[in-house]
C-alpha cells in the first residue's frame, strides 16, 4: 500500500477507491472478500462506457477477454429467437458472463446496454490470479456455472412431473403401519388386515421394534398350504429378520432393497420408531415391470432362452424409468442392479451343468459394471479369480464355463468385448497370486500404452461366487498407488490424451456422419470424468469406484470448493443422460444399437441442451487442466 497522500488530488482519487470499495462491498462475491481481496480487483479493472443501445458483447467477438461488473445501467442479453427463456437482464453488481470467461469461449447471446451504463472489465487473467488469491470469488464463480448446469437440467426433462428416486423417503405419504405382538393369533392378524385393506402387518417385540412381519403375499405359502391353525400365533410364521431403512434414506435405497431381498414392504424407521411402510407399489406405481418383480424372474430363469427375453425387459425398463423423467445416475445404478442379477444366474446355471463348484472361483466384473454405471447399450467386461494349487491344470475347465457365460451374455444382448477382456481370456483367468502379480507389473513397471489397457481392470468389483478371493485384488490399486507416483502420473497422462470438443470460439466440434452433426459422448465426454475420478481416488488411497462417488470423495482432499466439484458431478451426470437419451432413440427393445451407441445428432438438441451441453464440456476442459496442473510437470 502507498503512502497517505498529501495533494488535494490524490486525496480524492484515494477517497473515491474506497467508496467503490464499499459500494463493491454491498454485492456478492464482494461481500464475502477481504478489503486486500476487494482492492486488488478494483486497481486490476478498468472502466467501460456504453450508450444505450451499444452492443457490449456477442458471440462474433470470438473468446471473451474480460469479466463484467455493471456499476451503473442496465445491460440485456438475449439469445436468439429459439430462446425459450426470454431475455434475461444485468444490474448495478452484477457479473456476466461467467461461464464464457471461465470457458475461454465467444459468449451465446448477444449483451446490449439499455441505458448509458458503466462497467468494470476485469482481464481473463486477472480473473484466475484474483480465484487463486480469494477462495471466496473463487466459489462464487464456480456456483454460478453450478447453478446454470442444474437449471439446464431440469429443463431438459421430457415430463411434466419427474419421477426422482433421489427424493428421501420421509417424503411419502405416511401411513400409519399396522401391527402386532408375536403372540397374536392368525385369526386375529388376518381380520385386522383386512378390515385395513393393508398387504402387510408388522410384528413388534415389547420395546416396539420390529422382529417379523406378515404379507399378503406369504399367507398362501407360510398358512394356507401348509394349513396352519387360526389358533396359530403370528411369530411361528412371520418373515424373520425385517429389512427396514429410515425416513433419511432414498427411494432408490428401498427399489434396491426390495430387489436385493424379494420382498414387497419395508418398514420406514425414524429416531428407531416404525412411522411408514413403503410398499413396492409406491415406488413403481407408473411401471409396467417392478424392479423387484424382474429381479425375482431372473434369479428364477431356468435356462438362457428365458434370460435373453429377460435382458430385453431390462432395456425396456430403463426406457420405463427414462420415460417418467427418472435421472441417469440412478437409472444406471438399476440397470447395472439388474445386470448383475442376470450375469449371476448364468453363471449359476453353467456352473450347475458343468459340475464346477464356485467356492473356489469368483466372477470379476471390470469397467462400468464395476462402477455400477451401465447404460442401455454395453458390452462385456468381466474376469474370473480362481483358487488353485496347480493352476495350469484347473484354468482349462475355469476357461470352458467362462466361454459358456461370455457366449450366453453375447446371445442375451451383452456384445462380446472387443478387447478380450473377458473370463474367456485365459490373461483374464487367473488366481488371487496371478492377478496380484498382474496388477504389481502394471503398477510397478507398466508403460502408458500398457495402462491404457489396464485401467479398465482398476474398476473391479466380485459379483458372484467366494467374493473373499478377489478382496485383496480389488484393495490392491489404492493401495499401491499412493505408494508408486509414476504410476498415477502414467495415469494422468493417459487421461490428458482427451480431447474435449470444443473449438477456439467456443463452438462444439462435431463430426459428420450421413449429413448429421455427430459427437461421441463417452470418448470425448463422459470418459474425461470417468478417468480423471478415478485418478483422483487413487491419488488419495479412496476404495471407491463409482464416478460420482470417487469425485465428491476425492475433492476435500484435493482442496476444492464444493460447488466445483458439485459441477464436476453434474456435468458427468448431463452427459450420462444424454448418452441414455441418444440409446433409447437408437435401439429398438431388446436389441443392440447398430454401430456406436455413444454417438447423439448434436443437431437435434434444442438451444437449451446445446447450451448445457457446451457447458459440461467446458467443466470437462477444466478437469483436464486441472489434471495438467498436478500431474503435468
Amino acid at each position: 500500500m502507498s503512502e497517505t497522500p498529501s495533494n488535494p488530488d490524490a486525496a480524492e482519487a484515494c477517497a473515491a477507491l474506497a467508496a467503490l470499495g464499499a459500494e463493491l462491498a454491498r454485492h456478492a462475491p464482494f461481500s464475502a472478500m477481504t478489503p486486500a481481496q476487494v482492492a486488488q480487483f478494483i486497481e486490476a479493472a478498468r472502466p467501460l462506457q456504453f450508450r444505450r443501445g451499444d452492443v457490449v458483447l456477442q458471440p462474433a467477438d470470438g473468446p471473451v477477454q474480460a469479466l463484467l461488473l455493471v456499476r451503473e445501467g442496465r445491460i440485456t442479453g438475449r439469445r436468439g429467437m429459439a430462446d425459450s427463456a426470454g431475455p434475461f437482464e444485468y444490474v448495478a453488481g452484477d457479473l456476466f458472463p461467467v461461464g464464457a470467461v471461465l470457458g475461454q469461449r465467444a459468449v451465446t447471446a448477444t449483451y446490449t446496454a439499455n441505458d448509458d451504463s458503466v462497467c468494470l472489465a476485469l482481464s481473463a487473467d486477472e480473473v484466475q490470479r484474483l480465484a487463486t488469491a480469494s477462495p471466496a470469488f473463487a466459489d462464487f464463480l464456480n456456483r454460478r456455472v453450478m447453478d446454470f448446469l442444474t437449471l439446464s437440467q431440469r429443463a431438459l426433462q421430457r415430463s411434466g412431473a419427474a419421477h426422482t428416486l433421489d427424493a428421501r423417503l420421509s417424503s411419502l405419504p405416511r401411513k400409519e403401519p399396522l401391527a402386532c405382538s408375536p403372540a397374536t393369533p392368525l385369526a386375529q392378524a388376518l381380520a385386522a388386515m383386512h378390515e385395513r385393506g393393508t398387504g402387510s402387518v408388522l410384528v413388534l417385540d415389547a420395546a416396539q421394534a420390529p422382529v417379523g412381519i406378515l404379507t399378503r403375499h406369504d399367507i398362501l405359502g407360510r398358512v394356507t398350504l401348509p394349513q396352519r391353525a387360526l389358533t396359530t400365533p403370528i411369530a411361528e410364521v412371520m418373515s424373520s429378520p425385517v429389512q427396514s431403512l429410515t425416513t433419511e434414506h432414498t427411494l432408490q435405497d428401498a427399489a434396491l432393497v426390495m430387489a436385493r431381498h424379494g420382498i414387497r414392504h419395508l418398514p420406514v424407521t425414524e429416531a428407531g420408531r416404525i412411522v411408514n411402510i413403503v410398499s413396492e407399489r409406491d415406488l413403481f406405481a407408473l411401471q409396467r415391470l417392478s424392479l423387484r418383480q424382474l429381479s425375482a424372474q431372473i434369479r428364477a430363469a431356468p435356462d438362457v432362452d428365458t434370460l435373453r427375453h429377460l435382458a430385453g425387459e431390462i432395456r425396456a425398463f430403463a426406457r420405463n424409468l427414462l420415460d417418467q423423467g427418472v435421472q441417469a445416475r440412478q437409472t444406471t445404478e438399476l440397470i447395472s442392479h439388474l445386470n448383475d442379477v442376470l450375469t449371476e444366474r448364468l453363471v449359476l446355471l453353467v456352473a450347475a451343468q458343468s459340475g464346477m463348484d464356485l467356492g473356489q472361483a469368483s466372477w470379476l466384473a471390470f469397467g462400468s459394471e464395476g462402477r455400477g454405471e451401465q447404460t442401455i447399450a454395453t458390452d462385456q467386461d468381466n474376469g474370473l479369480v480362481f483358487a488353485s494349487h496347480d493352476p495350469d491344470t484347473d484354468r482349462p475347465r475355469w476357461l470352458a464355463l467362462a466361454r459358456e457365460v461370455n457366449d450366453a451374455l453375447d446371445a442375451c444382448g451383452y456384445p462380446l468385448c472387443k478387447g478380450r477382456v473377458m473370463a474367456s481370456n485365459p490373461e483374464c483367468c487367473l488366481t488371487p497370486d496371478e492377478w496380484r502379480a498382474r496388477f504389481a507389473h502394471w503398477i510397478e513397471h507398466g508403460a502408458p500404452e500398457d495402462l491404457l489397457k489396464a485401467s479398465i481392470y482398476f474398476d473391479l468389483r466380485p459379483l458372484c461366487g467366494n467374493a473373499a478371493l478377489a478382496q485383496a485384488l480389488q484393495a490392491m490399486p489404492a493401495r499401491e498407488a499412493v505408494r508408486v507416483p509414476r504410476f498415477l502420473k502414467q495415469l494422468a497422462g493417459n487421461t490428458l490424451r482427451y480431447r474435449v470438443p470444443l473449438n477456439w470460439r467456443g463452438a462444439i466440434e462435431t463430426q459428420a456422419v450421413d449429413g448429421r452433426e455427430m459427437l461421441d459422448l463417452k470418448l470425448h465426454g463422459t470418459a474425461i470424468f470417468v478417468d480423471a475420478a478415478r485418478v483422483f481416488a487413487l491419488a488419495q488411497g479412496l476404495p471407491v469406484l463409482g464416478t460420482r462417488a470417487r469425485l465428491e470423495g476425492a475433492a476435500p482432499g484435493m482442496h476444492v470448493a464444493p460447488r466445483e466439484s458439485e459441477a464436476w458431478v453434474s456435468a458427468f451426470e448431463f452427459l450420462q443422460g444424454l448418452r441414455l437419451r441418444a440409446q433409447v432413440a437408437e435401439t429398438p427393445a431388446g436389441a443392440s444399437a447398430p454401430g456406436n451407441p455413444n454417438l447423439i445428432d448434436v443437431g437435434t438438441l434444442d438451444d437449451i441442451e446445446r447450451s448445457i451441453l457446451k457447458e459440461a464440456l467446458r467443466v470437462a476442459r477444466r478437469l483436464l487442466q486441472r489434471i495438467e496442473l498436478d500431474y503435468g510437470r
